[in-house]
């Protein structure tokens, strides 16, 4: 009965400072009083000191949370997913796996010869000094995985199951993103209701995302793995199905088949390929507490 409760006591510690640490990660966002949007250069830089700081904030958080048997088998670092052991696995393997999914979207994008661009210094070098880029492909990325990733998955996994918690966490992060609605009425870029539906949209394809995220964080044990992956797919977008239907027979069929063809493989290499062995990683396949 002892035993019991105290569970109970550390699953409601653990989803409250999720919750905090969700909201006081948008909030973040909010506290700079601007008239701009959110793509403007300078609250794009504001919001990057203001990720940081979160960032920042959120790790003691976490350790203030987590039970003290746990902190004595292993370092926060660890925790967090912040070690060397299998990290170039966590960076290639989890980019192949991603790439996979997308590759009806790759084929696309090789058609209208992006590939070729992709090899050009310059196309780089420009992006690299345009903050909407790093925003989308190195901090938002970067940020976003390790609060509602490194963060949350091991306040969780200390006293839910690994499927569970891949499960619970992604909502924090889908529902983090309804902010965006905000950013969308305010400058009358859309109604509230079309706002509305593009932003439920939005939040549902980001918890999906999410829980494909959390699950390479728990199989890898790397913050590594779902920031690759995030970054990938921040730069992909969400597919362009109806894009499909602008070319003809037979390249619309090709394309179609490699959509199924990368899903199916995706499903198929899901497994094998986040294997936690390949990564070194003996952490994460029960919670924590009875470890």
């Amino acid at each position: 009965m002892e035993a019991g409760s105290s569970w109970f006591i550390t699953c409601c510690t653990s989803v409250a400072a999720c919750l905090i640490l969700s909201v006081a990660y948008v909030a973040s966002l909010y506290i700079w009083r601007t008239k701009e949007s959110r793509d403007h250069p300078a609250v794009i830089i504001r919001r990057f000191y203001s990720v940081f700081v979160a960032m920042c904030l959120s790790p003691p958080l976490v350790y203030l949370c987590m039970d003290d048997s746990i902190l004595q088998k292993t370092s926060m670092f660890q925790l967090l997913g912040l070690r060397l052991d299998g990290l170039w696995q966590a960076f290639l393997y989890p980019l192949g796996l991603t790439m996979i999914l997308f590759l009806g979207s790759l084929s696309m994008q090789g058609l209208t010869g992006l590939w070729s661009l992709y090899a050009e210094p310059m196309y780089w070098i420009w992006n690299l000094t345009d903050s909407r880029f790093l925003r989308s492909h190195v901090v938002a990325p970067i940020a976003e995985e390790f609060v509602f990733r490194a963060c949350m998955m091991p306040l969780l996994l200390q006293c839910f199951r690994p499927l569970t918690a891949v499960f619970i966490a992604p909502l924090f992060f889908g529902v983090a993103h309804l902010h965006h609605m905000i950013d969308r009425m305010r400058h009358g870029q859309l109604s509230f209701k079309h706002a509305l539906v593009v932003s439920c949209f939005q939040m549902t394809y980001t918890t999906i995302f999410g829980a494909y995220s959390a699950f390479l964080f728990v199989r890898t044990g790397h913050l590594a793995a779902p920031f690759i992956a995030h970054a990938f797919c921040n730069h992909m977008g969400f597919p362009d199905f109806a894009e499909v239907l602008t070319y003809e027979s037979p390249q619309r069929f090709i394309i179609m088949s490699l959509f199924f063809i990368g899903l199916l493989t995706w499903c198929l290499l899901l497994a094998p390929m986040t294997d936690p062995a390949l990564y070194y990683n003996n952490m994460f396949w029960k919670p924590l507490l009875m470890s």
